[in-house]
C-alpha cells in the first residue's frame, strides 16, 4: 500500500480543502449568471469593401487541339493487299486525312477496303468522299472538305 500512496502523491493533487467546502444553490446560481454576463457577444464590426473591380478570366479550355491549322498532314496510300488498310485506319485514328488510290487492286478487294474505311470513318466521326475513279479521300472530324467534285466526275462518264 505504501507504493500506491507514493504514486498517488505524484499523480494526484490533494484537494482536501475543496472537498470540505459545501456550495449552496444560490452561490452556484450567482456564478452561472456571472459567466453568462461575461460571455456577451461582441458587436459586429463593419469592414470597408474595396470598390476596385477585379478582372476575372473565364476558365474555359478548348477541348479540341488546334492541330488543324498548324500540323495537318494528308497521307497518300496505294494499297496492294487488304492488310494495308489497317495502316490507313491508324492514320485516321491519329486525326490525319488520307487519300486512297485503289487503281492497282482488284475490284473485290477494293470494295472490302472501302467498306472497312467507311466503318473506320464512321467510328471517328469523319467523312469519306470519292474524288476520282477509284480514288477516295478519308478525313477525320477535325478536317473539313469544302466543295464537290462528284458532279464533274459523273459528267464525262455520261458522254462515254
Amino acid at each position: 500500500m505504501a507504493i500506491k500512496d507514493v504514486f498517488k502523491g505524484f499523480f494526484v493533487v490533494d484537494d482536501e480543502e475543496d472537498d470540505n467546502v459545501i456550495y449552496s444553490s444560490e452561490d452556484t446560481r450567482e456564478v452561472r449568471l456571472r459567466e453568462r454576463e461575461v460571455q456577451k457577444p461582441e458587436p459586429v464590426k463593419q469592414v470597408k469593401t474595396s470598390t476596385e473591380k477585379r478582372v476575372v478570366k473565364p476558365n474555359v479550355v478548348n477541348m479540341k487541339p488546334e492541330t488543324a491549322a498548324s500540323n495537318t498532314k494528308v497521307c497518300l496510300f496505294e494499297p496492294r493487299v487488304f492488310s494495308d488498310t489497317q495502316d490507313i485506319a491508324d492514320e485516321l485514328k491519329n486525326r490525319r486525312a488520307t487519300l486512297v488510290n485503289l487503281q492497282r487492286i482488284d475490284k473485290i478487294s477494293a470494295k472490302r477496303i472501302i467498306d472497312f474505311l467507311s466503318g473506320t470513318v464512321y467510328a471517328i466521326g469523319g467523312d469519306i468522299q470519292r474524288i476520282g475513279q477509284d480514288i477516295f479521300l478519308c478525313t477525320p472530324d477535325n478536317v473539313e472538305v469544302a466543295g464537290s467534285i462528284t458532279e464533274m466526275l459523273e459528267a464525262p462518264e455520261e458522254n462515254e
